[in-house]
């Protein structure tokens, strides 16, 4: 499964939407068909900026991290990520063995807090990465996940 611009562009629309009717916000996004699109984790990693994955900073400790340890369903496992680091930018949600490992990107802008509750999909028992990107410096937390039906069938 491919995901698709037009996938994104409606769900942009929505979220303004909803924005616009209980407060106002700007809603930030961009489709990066190349990062989105990339088989590999490596490469995944490297679409968005990482050069050298094995010297990602762990940071379990400021990047509080909650996923379920066993996951009976892949199509709908809930996410919630919330980072103490300061001047965090980007928040990127990765699904390490997923036919596309980067699940998802979240755009911080100044005065907000850097936190997101999401349900991701996943193909299989996997390590969810999530990558934190503040002041030009990548920051990690991982779990892994035992998924016991796998969500991300091809259609």
């Amino acid at each position: 499964m491919r995901l698709t611009k037009e996938r994104r562009v409606f769900l942009h629309s929505a979220l303004v939407l909803i924005g616009s009717l209980m407060v106002p916000t700007k809603v930030l996004s961009r489709w990066d068909d190349n990062a989105y699109n990339k088989v590999d984790i490596t490469e995944s990693f490297f679409s968005i900026g990482i050069t050298n994955p094995g010297n990602l900073i762990e940071a379990n400790d400021v990047i509080e991290l909650s996923l379920p340890e066993i996951a009976e369903n892949g199509a709908i496992v809930p996410i919630t990520v919330h980072s103490k680091v300061m001047n965090t930018e980007r928040i990127f949600v990765f699904a390490e063995k997923n036919p596309q490992p980067l699940v998802s990107d979240y755009i911080i802008t100044d005065g907000v807090e850097p936190f997101a509750a999401s349900r991701i999909k996943m193909s299989e028992t996997a390590f969810v990465h999530v990558i934190v990107l503040a002041n030009g410096t990548f920051y990690r937390a991982s779990r892994q996940v035992k998924v016991t039906i796998g969500g991300c069938g091809e259609e």
